[in-house]
């Protein structure tokens, strides 16, 4: 980092459908960049496997959730399915901020489009796409966490999710994770350097 001229904060977040990579997009990206640390989204839902408060969500309860929605502590959030709500604090943003990093997030569609508009100029926006939509119901299978029917619903939306693609201001395709985390890391380094 040039200590010469002020740091100037950037967020870059990744968008997708549910299983189309991400998150492992993401944490890839953390390994690789010591100028970045991870936004920890706020949600109500319960957590799964082995998650834990505070390091991968701060899992509230909606109540909690809707108090700090009231208090405007959110730069932005989601009701994503009924009652199930996801944002990102604003203290996660200016803590990472005051560290003199720049922030990185995953983060659902809508989310992040509410991000983009609060953030136009501070932030890039790469939505994730696959080929086939036939690739992400196996990867949902695959992980195991959801019903049939979580299932059905999250491709129901999926394809609902693919037609905001053009509203971010990259698409990456992740057919090859290696490959994709490749381009990723080359838009983080363009806009991170602008």
């Amino acid at each position: 980092m040039d200590d010469s001229k002020p740091f100037e904060g950037k967020i870059i977040f990744f968008t997708a459908p549910s299983g189309s990579g991400k998150t492992t997009i993401v944490r890839r990206l953390l390994e690789q960049n010591e100028n970045m640390s991870f936004s920890i989204s706020a949600t109500t839902r319960k957590p799964r496997g082995k998650e834990v408060d505070g390091v991968d969500y701060h899992f509230l309860t909606p109540k909690d959730f809707l108090q700090k929605v009231a208090q405007t502590k959110f730069a932005e959030y989601e009701e994503v399915y009924k009652g199930l709500f996801y944002g990102t604090l604003k203290a996660e943003i200016d803590k990472i901020w005051a560290m003199k990093k720049h922030v990185l997030i995953d983060i659902d569609v809508k989310g992040g489009l509410r991000l983009k508009k609060r953030f136009p100029t501070e932030s890039l926006g790469v939505f994730i796409k696959l080929k086939h939509l036939d690739i992400l119901e196996t990867r949902l299978h695959t992980r195991n966490t959801e019903s049939p029917e979580q299932i059905r619903k999250r491709l129901d939306r999926a394809a609902y999710e693919l037609t905001f693609s053009n509203q971010f201001d990259k698409e990456l395709v992740n057919d090859d994770l290696d490959e994709a985390v490749t381009e990723a890391q080359k838009l983080v380094d363009e806009f991170v350097e602008k």
